[in-house]
């Protein structure tokens, strides 16, 4: 799912750069594998990193979330055997990954899984799967005609709590449609996710053990890759807004199909309970995975804004009036999906970076340091 989203994002978001080369790409990101943190900077990045450490290598490694304890990260990966998105654990404790070690599979190796997070007391996860709509991979969208990159969103998609060995605990959503995305307050009391219920992709918010639910957004667009502030005071998420009658017709033409486009969305917050909606980029193109900084008063996100091609997506941070945009990353290619860990000193994201110029994505560790 990952490489085919940075695969699609090169070719739809540059209709002018119709000249662009794979093989330039390649050349110019080839490069030795290491773990050392010198090799995995690029200029300009020591202003927010001390270090950076590797994780992963090869294969499809994204959206990686910590433990309550900062000990463990739990991820979804293409990768170790899976024919589609599952969900591993790693813990930190353990040696950078050597070829042929995998870390433990949580999810039931079913169907296709998205988003895990960690519940209270880091004994169990939650996440979304397919698997009760059918223990095969759910089939990847046909390529369109117009060359648009679309995402699916599988109506067979539910929320689960499971342990670390793999079992269903409790099934925390249980209506028709989409349900997914669902990431946990800090305050370890509120879950938010994004649902298809009302007809249009909105959030939602929900007690841990899935009663209590409240619609957070009614605005017509997909809504999702939601965040709690440290505090759990506030969300962020990213959202896109049809405006004219032929972008809303044609969104929900796609929905109707189980489909969206993200190749224009831009970020939003509010307070927990949905008040107080307040749009903080207007930067154009893609700006997505966003998450707090550890003070509550930044935002931490990937975007290709600053892209005249598309493809590139580098991390930047942003005050959550609006003001203040800063780059934080200098990749050449993609960076996205960065999370700060709970102690605030180390930010785990993930990243085309030193993979010997292929599309492989992989988990990268960094101690964090602000200006």
């Amino acid at each position: 799912m990952i490489r085919t989203l940075i695969l699609s994002f090169a070719v739809i978001l540059t209709l002018a750069s119709c000249n662009y080369s794979a093989k330039k790409e390649k050349e110019e990101t080839t490069g030795k594998k290491s773990s050392d943190a010198q090799s995995l900077l690029y200029p300009g990045e020591e202003q927010y990193f001390k270090s950076m450490k590797q994780l992963t290598f090869g294969g499809d490694n994204a959206e990686a979330y910590w433990s309550f304890d900062d000990e463990k990260l739990v991820f979804q990966a293409s990768n170790f055997g899976a024919e589609c998105d599952q969900i591993f654990v790693w813990d930190l404790d353990d040696p950078v990954m050597k070829e042929g070690q995998e870390p433990p599979m949580v999810s039931t190796g079913l169907g296709r899984t998205t988003c895990a997070y960690f519940m209270p007391g880091d004994s169990t996860i939650l996440y979304a799967s397919t698997h009760e709509g059918g223990e095969a991979c759910p089939p990847e969208p046909k390529e369109r005609e117009d060359g648009k990159y679309v995402w699916p969103i599988y109506p067979s998609f539910d929320v689960y709590e499971a342990d670390l060995e793999g079992n269903i605990v409790r099934k925390l959503t249980d209506r028709p449609g989409y349900d997914a995305e669902a990431t946990l307050s800090p305050k370890g009391d509120k879950i938010v996710f994004t649902s298809l219920r009302s007809g249009d992709l909105e959030l939602y918010t929900m007690d841990i053990d899935g009663s209590n639910v409240k619609q957070i957004t009614d605005d017509l667009g997909y809504d999702g890759g939601a965040f709690f502030s440290p505090d759990g005071s506030k969300l962020v998420w990213r959202a896109s807004r049809p405006q004219t009658e032929a972008e809303k017709k044609e969104y929900k033409d796609l929905l109707k199909q189980g489909l969206v486009t993200p190749t224009n969305m831009e970020l939003y917050v509010s307070n927990a309970d949905g008040s107080d909606i307040r749009k903080i980029t207007d930067l154009g193109k893609a700006n997505w995975s966003p998450f707090f900084h550890p003070s509550g008063e930044k935002i931490i996100f990937s975007s290709n804004h600053h892209s005249d091609r598309g493809f590139k997506f580098n991390l930047f941070m942003i005050n959550i009036d609006g003001t203040g945009l800063k780059q934080i990353t200098h990749d050449k290619v993609f960076d996205a999906f960065p999370v700060f860990s709970n102690g605030g000193n180390k930010i785990v994201f993930s990243s085309n970076r030193n993979n010997n110029g292929n599309y492989d994505t992989n988990l990268f560790l960094a101690e964090w340091k602000d200006e």
